[in-house]
């Protein structure tokens, strides 16, 4: 039984108006022992020690070692005090404070005999708990209902999600099913796509071969005509070796040997060997017009300027900088990096690059071959999409599967509190609660969100599981462990967080009332049933 439903208890029976009838009993001694202390018989120790005659209890004398035989006096150190309280709760106090002067027992039957001057409060007491318990009972009715519309609107919520679940699943089959038609489409569409690509590649590639092949013959003609220095219509062994760049072993010493070889071992090759010559130096060839170099011409009278001093630099130190440049240096850079985002330095031209330019480049498709592109690409756009919706649709499963599968209660009365969040706001910080998933901090003015735990499971007692949360592995602590959050649960008609501490070094608990915790307010026979005494 839970505390409130102990107080919800006694609220009925104190409110019944019970006038306690006094049973004849040894002063101190509660009801429920008053069999043990019979007038007339001996009097055995409550621990079975021993046996004395009726007359020595409350004699002011101890002779059992539980205290027992002195209910009503200060004799025993160990012994205990009954107060009957009538009108408000009963309850016990040391013997140690009777007639000590002071006003244990409301209805001031612990200072019978120390002169002391108590009025009996007890009826007033009872009224202010009467009211404070009859406002708790009020509220522990009221969430009680509240859970019961929430149990309801979890039952009808379940049913929505499971019928949801089961369309959903249809849905995904039919989804299935086209995904895979429109990936024949595709796959069917691409064929010819790729087949005509390839040709027009084929044609550009043997188009450039073509160019590539007249632009050979061009510079070949173009040397020829740069080597025959004596402009009879051959190149020699002598015109050949006024090229050292195609000593064939770069040894620095390019014979007539070597350049007979090049030649094909003869002296002297006309127009049409030379191709065959052409093909072994093209590569290492270097025109006569590009090994002219302009002779450097120095202006009279300019002076050649060093590179600024490193040292100019200093004129304002690091720290001299005014705040206004330096804000516009900052700004300066931030400029530059954002400009970075999204622009880029020109590519560098390579010579294949520039032989491609060149030749021009790709002519655009033929129309037949465009159409087939495009109807590949409309084929593919049409298959993505449909990709798309079923990763969408898988997901919506994914989500339904585990929300239907949560541990929301037994009656998924806590079902309401998914996807909610609730916030406590301190002097210092922001608390956000998001129940089933995580719990944080944030400063109020300043600073960034600390993760205080993410959800981890259920952590009350056996007997009622359900009245603490466990949130685990949130921000670690500077040399310390990562924090956690235990949200304690309390009976009430609002859902509200209502403070938050921090027990122990990174670990908080938080209060959070909820209609969902609220326990069925016993009936009134079973509160008089089990209430033993006033």
């Amino acid at each position: 039984m839970t505390s409130c439903q102990t107080q919800y208890l006694l609220m009925l029976l104190l409110s019944v108006g019970v006038s306690a009838v006094e049973v004849q009993r040894p002063r101190g001694v509660p009801l429920s022992k008053r069999q043990f202390y019979e007038e007339g018989k001996p009097f055995t120790c409550l621990d079975g020690s021993r046996t004395i005659p009726f007359d020595r209890v409350n004699d002011d004398y101890c002779d059992c070692k539980d205290g027992s035989d002195e209910p009503g006096t200060a004799a025993c150190p160990n012994g205990s005090f009954h107060c009957t309280n009538a009108g408000f709760r009963p309850g016990f106090i040391p013997s140690s404070r009777i007639n000590d002067g002071i006003c244990d027992c409301c209805d001031t039957t612990d200072e019978y005999n120390s002169g002391a001057a108590c009025q009996n409060t007890c009826r007033e007491l009872g009224r202010k708990e009467r009211e404070s318990l009859q406002k708790m009972a009020e509220i522990t009715k009221e969430g009680f209902l509240l859970k019961q519309q929430l149990v309801q609107e979890a039952k009808r919520g379940l049913e929505e999600k499971k019928a949801k679940q089961a369309d959903i699943q249809i849905g995904k089959k039919d989804l299935e099913a086209m995904v895979e038609a429109l990936r024949t489409v595709k796959e069917t569409a691409e064929q010819p796509e790729k087949e005509a690509k390839e040709r027009h590649l084929k044609a550009w590639e043997e188009q450039k071969a073509v160019i590539q092949m007249e632009k050979d013959k061009a510079k070949m003609a173009e040397v020829l005509s740069e080597l025959d220095d004596d402009a009879d219509g051959s190149v020699s062994v002598a015109e050949l070796l006024s090229h050292s760049e195609l000593d064939p072993d770069s040894d620095g010493s390019f014979t007539e040997a070597e350049a007979q070889g090049l030649l094909g071992g003869v002296d002297k090759v006309d127009s049409v060997a030379f191709e065959s010559v052409w093909n072994n130096i093209k590569d290492k060839y270097t025109s006569e017009a590009n090994t002219e170099t302009p002779a450097e011409v120095e202006t009279p009278g300019e002076e050649i300027k060093e590179p600024p001093s490193d040292n100019d630099s200093e004129q304002y130190p690091e720290e001299d900088i005014p705040e206004e440049e330096e804000e516009d240096d900052e700004e300066d850079e931030e400029e530059d990096q954002d400009d970075g985002d999204y622009k880029s330095p020109p590519p560098t031209q390579t010579p294949d690059k520039k032989e491609d330019d060149d030749e021009g480049t790709m002519p655009p498709f033929d129309q037949e071959t465009q159409n087939l592109i495009d109807a590949a690409q409309k084929a593919r756009d049409a298959f993505d999409e449909s990709e798309r919706a079923l990763r969408e649709v898988d997901d919506q499963v994914k989500n339904l599967e585990k929300e239907i599968s949560f541990d929301f209660g037994p009656n998924a009365e806590f079902a309401y509190l998914y996807s909610q969040c609730y916030e406590l706001s301190t002097s210092e910080y922001i608390y956000r609660l998001c129940p089933f998933n995580r719990m944080s901090q944030k400063p109020k003015f300043g600073g960034s969100e600390t993760n205080l735990g993410s959800w981890g499971h259920w952590a009350g007692p056996e007997d009622n599981i359900y009245s603490l949360m466990k949130y685990e592995h949130g921000t670690g602590c500077w040399q310390g462990p990562n924090r956690s959050t235990t949200i304690k649960l309390t009976c009430g008609k609002e859902t509200v967080v209502t403070s938050v501490s921090e027990p122990s070094r990174c670990e908080y608990l938080m209060e959070f009332i909820s209609p969902a915790i609220c326990q069925e307010p016993p009936s009134l026979d079973a509160a008089l049933h089990g209430h033993e005494e006033l």
